[in-house]
């Protein structure tokens, strides 16, 4: 398979001197094009750390990182939002949708805000991919009259709008009962099989991760498995 990020001796401290806490502790890995791969490992392991440095929201202390044969270590801000915005998508435990939008509005925002509109072909891409989620009698309504497995299907949708390579999921199945978290999943393997979208998805859940074709396991900083 075709590589789509590679990290090499990935490391990450928080704070100096007396008071350092080094969380990622010199991580490799990588990912190919296609990939879906489960991220476990206990709290503070260092889980979360490494998804917000893969999806550029926060620069490592030392290490490498490529994606699409980019240096993303060198990449100046203003290079990085670009490059988030078009490759790289998120799907958050907590959904993060906008109370005061409608399911279709939430799932478009990406594209609005890099358009400055809601152009006619965003709104037709939106509702299509809530259709695909079994939404298509809540595409107009208020995200805070759905429930929560809808609402992270709204959320999935959203993280899929720019048609991303690459999906960062962190714990998104940690607050839904276990049939919505199922449906979630199954629409999340649909996806990666139709549209050979990749995803990352951290969880501590083993049956979520079980149903992923690659287990990663982080420990104390660095991969052990």
């Amino acid at each position: 398979m075709t590589a789509l990020l590679d990290v090499k001796d990935l490391v990450k401290t928080f704070g100096t001197g007396d008071v350092a806490t080094q969380v990622l502790r010199g991580l490799s890995l990588d990912l190919a094009k296609g990939e879906m791969a489960a991220l476990l490992g206990p709290s503070g392991s260092g889980k979360s750390t490494l998804l917000t440095i893969l999806g550029t929201l926060m620069k490592p202390t030392s290490g490498r990182y490529h994606m699409l044969g980019q240096d993303l270590i060198a990449a100046q801000d203003k290079e990085l939002t670009a490059f988030r915005n078009l490759h790289i998508g998120f799907v958050f435990q907590f959904h993060n949708l906008l109370p005061d939008f409608t399911a279709l509005e939430n799932v478009i925002f990406p594209t609005a805000v890099r358009e400055g509109r809601e152009s006619p072909a965003a709104r037709a891409r939106g509702r299509d991919l809530l259709v695909r989620m079994g939404l298509q009698e809540r595409i107009d309504f208020p995200s805070t009259k759905l429930s929560g497995g809808q609402k992270q299907r709204v959320a999935v949708a959203r993280a899929l709008m720019n048609s991303p390579e690459l999906v960062l999921a962190d714990e998104p199945t940690g607050n839904l009962d276990r049939a919505s978290a199922m449906q979630v999943m199954e629409l999340i393997a649909q996806i990666n099989r139709e549209e050979g979208t990749t995803f990352l998805i951290s969880t501590h859940d083993e049956k979520i991760a079980n149903l992923c074709r690659r287990q990663l396991m982080v420990g104390d900083g660095v991969l052990t498995g």
